[in-house]
């Protein structure tokens, strides 16, 4: 989808996530059980996640997800599924769940929008839902994720600091994420907050199922219609359009390349980041999210107050004083991976430092 500045600035203000980060409130939110539910027995949590080509779903939330509740609950089970993709497949998968008796659902919705029967459903049902990554509508009694808005200013300032040498009024793609995703909407409202009258939006894409390869076909869109030597930034909405984006750069033979921005702190975007590749990506513990949302999920299973876990508020179209965790973001760059990645993150230096990379580790002080 193609839009001017003004046009993506419509579209985030009609759809942006409001977020308070207020303090503790109320005990309990909607759907969560009795308190009559015994604190020591065992019971099935419903974990969904929205599709298969998101490589962190099964090869971090899932797993992280599940050795958490099996920490706080022995006897606790984890239901899972995926949805790849498809909104009628986890309506039919939460439905299933339903009749199945989870006590407790986890989800990531494939349309946020699309999701709010299924979540009132459950609530029905007297089932509480935590809503995970993404911001689900309808009555979710939780929310475990990080504030995107926040995210899209460290982008976007990020990226005027890497364009730094470039024109005074340099023109950048907007490379969105999928505009059924919530997220999208908050990524853009706080990149544009600090882009606004200090670059110009040569191209704005929404990016079907943040996939890379459709950020591939957005780019080389871009490329054709502002001309190879025009395009000074790209605000990138994730590592995996990213990775599209810079594959189309690349096959434009485009030189030098323009910085892009990214989040989520992908291995493969980490080593971009040492090769110059990849100006900035965001790092965010898969671990705390996935922490936080079985916490409250075992909590709510048990008809416990999740008070003590969330202290942060957010806002959907049902209530505005949602539990919330929201975690810590860190941007990393190429001076900072050694302190953000490997001292405090999810890689060492051995998985990082391929020998291709040598050079590149060596003069960012990863070794030694």
């Amino acid at each position: 989808m193609k839009s001017n500045l003004g046009r993506a600035a419509v579209a985030v203000t009609a759809v942006s996530m409001a977020v308070s980060l207020a303090a503790c409130g109320a005990a309990r939110g909607p759907g969560t059980p009795s308190g009559s539910v015994s604190a020591h027995g065992g019971f099935t949590i419903g974990l969904l996640f929205p599709d298969t080509h998101t490589a962190r779903w099964a090869t971090s939330d899932r797993p992280l997800v599940e050795k958490k509740v099996k920490q706080l609950c022995r006897d606790c089970t984890v239901r899972y599924a995926n949805a790849s993709a498809d909104v009628a497949t986890q309506q039919q998968q939460i439905d299933s769940m339903i009749a199945n008796g989870v006590r407790v659902l986890v989800l990531d919705p494939v349309d946020y929008k699309a999701l709010r029967s299924s979540v009132t459903r459950a609530h029905d049902a007297h089932i509480p839902v935590v809503s995970y990554d993404r911001l689900a509508q309808g009555p979710i009694s939780a929310y475990s994720s990080y504030d995107s808005r926040q995210i899209g200013k460290i982008q976007a300032q990020a990226l005027l600091a890497a364009m730094g040498h470039r024109a005074k009024a340099p023109q950048i793609v907007m490379m969105n994420g999928d505009p059924t995703d919530p997220n999208t909407a908050a990524l853009m409202n706080g990149a544009l907050s600090v882009l606004k009258g200090k670059t110009k939006i040569g191209m704005a894409y929404y990016t079907a199922g943040w996939i890379p390869e459709n950020a591939f076909s957005n780019m080389s869109a871009a490329i054709a219609g502002l001309g190879a030597g025009k395009i000074d930034g790209v605000l990138s909405a994730n590592d995996g359009l990213a990775y599209g984006a810079l594959s189309a750069l690349k096959a434009a033979d485009i030189k030098p390349l323009p910085p892009i921005t990214g989040q989520d702190a992908d291995l493969a975007a980490v080593r971009r980041v040492l090769t110059g590749e990849q100006c900035v990506t965001v790092y965010k513990s898969f671990v705390a999210e996935a922490d936080a949302a079985a916490e409250m999920a075992v909590a709510l299973g048990r008809g416990e107050s999740i008070n003590a876990i969330a202290k942060d508020r957010v806002s959907n179209d049902t209530s505005n004083r949602i539990p919330a965790v929201l975690g810590t973001l860190v941007p990393v760059t190429i001076g900072t991976v050694k302190q953000t990645i490997v001292n405090h993150g999810p890689y060492t230096v051995s998985q990082i430092c391929t020998p291709k990379l040598k050079s590149a580790c060596q003069k960012a002080g990863l070794f030694g």
